[in-house]
């Protein structure tokens, strides 16, 4: 029998319930009537009451000569354009979270001509100067969409402007190959990173355009997870994106980066090696290239995210150096107020799939082999996460003199049970939780799965964490400072130590401020000793960790003296 992912087999499971029927299409309505710079544009009244405009050029399709190049202006248009329905997402593999949309992994979905923008608004923003928020999704910078956010609620229920811009992935977005430098027509086609000149086109798009929705383009927030958290943090280091935004928020993300010597010819999936097997010597046969043949390049029969480097140290669009490095210092990255945070079991999400931690009743209810490995594995490496993602950089910021820093952790974990699986101890506070109660829209995962996982039992919980996690992300948007009457005050990260605010339900300790600062040195000596693990199990934890850490889990193997290590 296939192997599903915990995701997935659920939907299958549920298929007799019968498909749930399409939400009718968006109709234009005159009342959403805006003029933008680069024409008249209509969108619609959303089921919720906003309105929103789907669809919007912000860039010129970067598609034949402009493959590879950084963002020209898009074309205007005469009359008025419809902006009620979405545009393709940008090219990429399908992958099995595509499985709730029907599609299976390894196609090739979507388009090079992807670069639009989706904004959602109050119904009475017209003429107002509301904060503008611009999500920036994830996907491992290979693989995802603008259209899995909708912005509706949030909008209205804390009266901003919400933004979602979509960019370039993959091979498309992050390609280092010196026959495109030599071919640049401008000093930003040098560039590597073609997905962060994307989003800087995106967010000049917003500066220009952005009042004619009543958004205020001097307080534009930008925020994103996983990978998107990742871009925020590179636009944060970005010379392209200087005043273009005035806060971030970075929702698991990292602050890791690749070196153009690995993008270009290090790599196992180099741009060199890319070109060699597609037989391109030059930028033109490159740009000559169908997209079908250049996924084929990288194709390894997983189907999974494309391995490959992303997010390179570039010269150009980031320092020549590593990402990290750029926030040791205000003069190296835009000192904005930025906030920064992770989820308790952001691991858990990935690793609910493999087998050899995961086993399944009956060939179909997963569940772990052994829980208490299970949650110890989870735990240390949902905590370098952290560590790497909020701890660390959050520390160098301070003493750099940028007090302008706030850490929080989500530890929700109350998803529902079916039959023989447990989503709260499978997923728990997993990767990508959080964002449904950012947007308080509990539709995400899919119809089917959401009446599990989002049971009714945990209704009026979830919507009151949601709606003070939108207040302190609006009020963070609104005024730099994220606060929130039905929560606590929200400290700075400090030189002295850092305090994290963390989000769970009522019931579950609610939203509560932590002293407690996580630290690689706390988490080694912790898993040196862990009860829970046998010696075998605490190699393979360290074992996790040196794919992650190369150096550091090594070291940690050794002093664990782990089969295959010298002392």
């Amino acid at each position: 029998m296939r192997r599903l992912t915990p995701f997935v087999f659920v939907l299958a499971l549920l298929s007799a319930c019968g498909k749930p029927p399409a939400p009718p299409a968006p109709v234009a309505d005159e009342a959403t009537l805006r003029s933008t710079a680069g024409g008249d544009v209509v969108g619609f009244v959303t089921p919720d009451g906003a309105h929103g405009w789907l669809n919007i050029p912000f860039a010129a399709p970067p598609v034949g000569d402009l493959r590879w190049r950084a963002p020209r202006p898009a074309a205007t248009w005469d009359g008025v354009r419809d902006a009620t329905a979405f545009s393709p997402r940008c090219a990429q593999i399908s992958n099995r979270l595509n499985e709730s949309e029907g599609v299976k992994p390894g196609v090739i979905l979507g388009s090079e001509d992807c670069l639009y923008l989706n904004v959602y608004a109050p119904p009475d923003a017209e003429g107002k100067t509301l904060p503008v928020m611009v999500w920036i999704h994830g996907g491992a910078n290979v693989w995802g969409r603008a259209s899995s956010y909708e912005g509706s609620r949030l909008a209205l229920n804390e009266d901003v402007i919400i933004v979602t811009a979509q960019y370039r992935v993959g091979p498309f977005g992050f390609f280092a190959h010196p026959s495109l430098r030599d071919d640049a027509e401008t000093d930003r086609d040098l560039a590597a990173n073609f997905a962060l000149l994307d989003l800087a086109a995106s967010l000049e798009w917003v500066r220009d355009n952005i009042a004619a929705f009543g958004g205020d383009p001097s307080r534009v927030t930008i925020f994103g997870e996983s990978a998107g958290g990742a871009n925020v943090a590179a636009l944060l280091a970005s010379p392209f994106a200087e005043g273009l935004f005035h806060r971030a928020i970075i929702q698991s993300g990292s602050f890791d980066s690749a070196t153009a010597d690995l993008a270009e010819r290090e790599h196992k999936n180099s741009a060199t090696e890319i070109a060699n097997r597609l037989g391109a010597a030059s930028a033109d046969d490159l740009r000559g290239v169908s997209v079908d043949a250049l996924f084929d390049a990288y194709r390894d029969g997983a189907f999974e995210f494309l391995d490959m480097p992303t997010m390179i140290q570039d010269g150009v669009s980031l320092p020549g150096f590593p990402l990290r490095d750029a926030f040791v210092s205000t003069q190296l990255f835009h000192a904005v107020p930025i906030m920064t945070g992770t989820n308790r079991d952001e691991m858990k999400f990935f690793n609910s799939s493999r087998p050899d931690l995961i086993k399944r009743r009956f060939f179909l209810f997963p569940a772990p082999r052994d829980p208490e490995y299970y949650d110890a594995m989870n735990d240390y490496l949902s905590r370098i996460w952290r560590i790497r993602s909020v701890d660390e950089p959050a520390a160098m910021m301070a003493e750099a003199d940028h007090s302008d820093v706030y850490g929080y952790r989500f530890d929700w974990d109350e998803s529902g049970k079916f039959l023989l699986s447990d989503f709260s101890k499978l997923i728990g506070a997993g990767h990508a939780v959080e964002i449904p109660f950012v947007f308080n829209r509990f539709e995400f995962f899919g119809p089917r799965y959401d009446k599990i996982f989002f049971h009714k039992k945990t209704a009026e919980s979830r919507e009151a964490l949601s709606r003070t996690m939108g207040a302190y992300w609006a009020s963070f948007a609104r005024d730099g400072a994220p606060t929130a009457t039905s929560g606590p005050g929200w400290p700075q990260w400090s030189r002295n130590g850092g305090s994290l605010i963390v989000f769970d339900s009522a019931e579950d300790g609610g939203v509560a401020i932590s002293n407690a600062v996580a630290t690689m040195e706390d988490l080694i000596a912790e898993l040196k000793s862990d009860p829970r693990l046998s010696a075998a199990q605490r190699c393979s934890v360290a074992a996790e960790i040196t794919v992650w850490l190369n150096g550091l889990g090594t070291q940690i193997e050794r002093d664990l003296d782990c089969p295959g290590q010298e002392s």
